[in-house]
């Protein structure tokens, strides 16, 4: 910009070498406003090119957004069909559920039917002895060893006679005896032999003998009718119909109640079993030659009877929960003898029994019809809370340092047994199966 001076100079005044010189100087600013200029002239050019270009991307972004709009819609009306689609098909499942309930109903009253007809006509014959074949064949064998007649095994071969020909007017006891010993044959006769749940026998008779008085039942009847009908699943919501070994399974969980007749706990305290847990996990940690002992008398103190039984062939039940007599009653078997599994399937049950009703019957590793997934997943995630909360399992697996020694800090961080933590994450597939294998403590209930 030419300065001001220039405009009001007195050129007058000024010599010729004067007016050389300012002409010059004029020149010089004039040429360096001319610079400026073209700068401005092309600064305002490239602007102007920079607001053509971003015009020319404002109008494919609203291209774009247009197409989107588009696809946005025919999203819209495919969700709207699929939305009615799936309503269509739930009430068709509706109208399915319905008519399947009306189906069962009918099938219920058509069986119930059948049933009240059969037991009128064995009603009669039936109510000449006592009101249960329980209860007869019991009064029944009393009665004729009292009164000196007879011998113990003569009088309940008799009174089973007895009570057959009850039930059935054509009874043939030879018959009979050669059904009830297809029965028994479906048992592991030897097994329950060797760890002394039934005597030693020989003949056909003896063993079913020796069976019905290890179910404490006096007909194979009775047995059927408690497992695999209608009694078990009333007292217990399932029943052993569906599995592939009910005879096995009820054997073992038979034992169970046996074994958990012969306890005395303290009364059930829910407060005392949630304030003992801490306890309970410390015993896994520390992991003492008696801790299966030791664990039996902590759930004794706070109401729950715990039983070890140990497995039969064709029943791989690694534990269970059921209330008997309105007793929780925890029976576990050991049978993959490593303390992680021991000790995650124990805190499973604990879990059954803290969050699950009184009326439900867990087996553990067995399939059965009436299985509820949601239950055992419940009971899962109890037990893999307690043993390593979730936070803990975080920080390990965010570490990424799965060596023994740091798992050995974590386990004395978070007062739990390094097994716990290798073989949550061994289940994860975190690290292989052989990894640090030598943390697992091997349990042996039974040696």
């Amino acid at each position: 910009m030419l300065r001001k001076e220039f405009f009001v100079a007195d050129f007058s005044s000024m010599s010729k070498e004067e007016l050389e010189l300012l002409l010059l100087s004029m020149k010089k600013e004039l040429d360096d406003t001319r610079s400026e200029l073209s700068s401005t002239i092309t600064e305002l050019s490239e602007t102007k090119n920079r607001l053509n270009a971003s015009e020319s991307e404002l109008d494919k972004a609203q291209c774009q957004l247009s197409v989107t709009e588009n696809k946005l819609n025919n999203a819209e009306a495919k969700l709207s069909a699929a939305n009615k689609e799936i309503e269509d098909k739930t009430r068709e499942l509706e109208e399915a559920q319905v008519k399947i309930r009306a189906l069962s109903e009918e099938v219920n009253r058509l069986v119930k039917a059948y049933e009240a007809k059969n037991e009128v006509v064995h009603k009669t014959i039936a109510e000449k002895f006592a009101p249960s074949s329980e209860k007869l064949a019991k009064d029944l064998i009393i009665n004729e060893v009292e009164n000196g007649t007879t011998d113990y095994e003569t009088a309940e071969k008799k009174s089973r006679e007895r009570i057959y020909q009850s039930i059935n007017p054509s009874f043939n006891l030879e018959e009979q005896l050669a059904l009830d010993y297809e029965w028994v044959r479906t048992f592991p006769l030897a097994k329950m032999t060797e760890l002394g749940w039934i005597p030693a026998v020989t003949t056909p008779e003896e063993k079913i003998n020796a069976l019905l008085s290890f179910f404490q039942i006096s007909t194979v009847k009775a047995w059927e009718d408690y497992y695999l009908r209608q009694q078990l699943k009333v007292s217990f919501r399932i029943s052993l119909w569906g599995t592939k070994e009910p005879h096995a399974i009820s054997a073992w969980l038979r034992r169970g109640e046996i074994q958990a007749s012969e306890m005395e706990v303290a009364e059930f305290s829910d407060k005392a079993l949630r304030e003992s847990i801490p306890t309970m996990k410390a015993l896994c940690a520390m992991h003492p030659a008696d801790f299966a002992v030791r664990l039996q008398e902590l759930c004794a103190s706070v109401g729950i009877k715990l039983v070890y039984t140990p497995c039969l062939p064709k029943a791989p039940i690694n534990g269970s929960t059921r209330r008997l007599n309105n007793v929780p009653c925890i029976q576990m078997s050991g049978r993959y003898k490593r303390n992680d599994i021991f000790w995650f399937t124990f805190f499973h049950e604990l879990g059954h029994i803290l969050l699950h009703g009184k009326k439900d019957i867990f087996l553990e590793d067995i399939d059965y019809a009436d299985k509820q997934k949601n239950k055992e997943d419940e009971a899962d995630a109890f037990a893999s809370r307690t043993l390593l909360p979730v936070s803990a399992e975080n920080e390990i697996i965010r570490r990424g340092d799965f060596s023994a020694e740091v798992i050995e800090q974590y386990a004395t961080k978070y007062g739990i047994h390094p097994a716990i933590i290798v073989g949550r994450l061994q289940h994860k597939k975190l690290i292989p199966f052989t990894a640090n294998a030598d943390v697992f403590e091997k349990i042996d209930l039974f040696g």
